[in-house]
């Protein structure tokens, strides 16, 4: 038996139900013409962006087999373990090559690792000030302004910086490697700063608050947990910067300088690298062989040369790249199943 009240509801119910208006869900469903064109928009969408795809992919293929198919002339063992120590005009060395870029490999490594040194804990912990400290305010609007002017700095006038700080405090004349890696460092932060701080900002806050909850302190949280999570993209963003940086030649040609024999120091002498070895041997074009040479003397060696450095230049770049996603993978979460 039914109380009063539960015979109410359902007869409001009954009512309700009677009063309720009728809706036809099949004037709602699509027809065979609205399907047929939306196939068709799909289909011409999917070949516009396939097109797309193919366009911007052509001048990075001809970059490529451009430099390939000029640099891999040259590109021999001689090339790698030499200076350009002893090299007159287009005549061959006493080792038998025409030169190389021993010395320029040396100081592109030296001094983008330098770079990276400086700009790497820079660079991530400006980001964890933003996102986990400061948080929107006054003083970290200031910074992310100075970061974005940074980003659109001209690399000469980070050339300039250094130069300028080297002779001020070291004094006038001053060239070295760690000069170079000061002027790249101040290329380099505003990458890792902006993508060390998209990466944080996508760091779920149930993680930090679950660490909160067990009484973790902030800092071992953020070392453990947020930074551990963000590392892939964090070391994407390191990569990013290393790319935009290991090409430049203006910034380095008034640090570092040009030297043609081999310095593994970075912090005293001349050092030169690939950049720099490239726009060198490509402004020389061609040399001139003397009369009585022989067959062996080239006169464009020079372009040669270039575009040999230029080639292991890409392929050094390369090998940073395989050598930071390998980083990512080995010390990123792993992911339960």
């Amino acid at each position: 038996m039914m109380s009063a009240s539960q015979e109410y509801a359902q007869a409001a119910g009954e009512s309700l139900m009677k009063d309720a208006p009728v809706i036809d869900f099949d004037k709602f469903q699509p027809t065979r013409s609205m399907i047929a064109r939306r196939k068709r928009k799909d289909v011409a969408m999917g070949a516009l962006i396939s097109v797309a795809f193919i366009v911007a992919l052509i001048p990075l293929f001809s970059v490529l087999w451009t430099t390939i198919a000029n640099g891999v002339k040259r590109l021999n063992l001689n090339f790698l373990s030499y200076n350009m120590s002893g090299v007159i005009g287009g005549q061959p060395t006493a080792s038998g090559g025409y030169g190389g870029i021993q010395h320029a490999i040396i100081g592109t490594l030296e001094i983008t690792l330098g770079a990276l040194v400086i700009s790497v804990p820079i660079g991530i912990m400006c980001s964890v000030f933003l996102i986990e400290y400061s948080r929107g305010g006054k003083f970290a609007k200031a910074i992310g302004l100075l970061v974005d002017v940074m980003s659109g700095v001209p690399s000469i006038v980070a050339g300039l910086f250094a130069f300028s700080m080297f002779t001020i405090l070291v004094g006038p004349g001053t060239f070295n490697g760690f000069e170079g890696s000061v002027a790249l460092s101040l290329l380099m932060i505003p990458t890792v700063v902006k993508s060390s701080e998209e990466m944080l900002k996508i760091v779920p806050n149930d993680l930090r608050e679950a660490s909160y909850a067990l009484g973790v302190t902030k800092q071992r949280t953020i070392t453990k947990i947020v930074l551990r999570t963000a590392l892939p993209g964090i070391v994407s963003g390191v990569i990013l910067a290393i790319a935009r940086v290991v090409g430049e030649t203006a910034p380095l040609l008034m640090t570092a300088g040009y030297i043609s024999t081999t310095n593994v120091n970075l912090f005293s002498g001349q050092m030169t690298t690939l950049p720099v070895y490239v726009y060198q041997e490509y402004s020389k074009l061609k040399v001139a062989c003397p009369a009585h040479a022989s067959a062996a003397c080239v006169t464009d060696i020079p372009m040669q040369r270039a575009w040999a450095a230029a080639l292991v230049l890409i392929v050094i770049v390369l090998i940073l790249n395989l050598i930071g996603r390998l980083v990512a993978r080995v010390f990123a979460v792993k992911a339960e199943r």
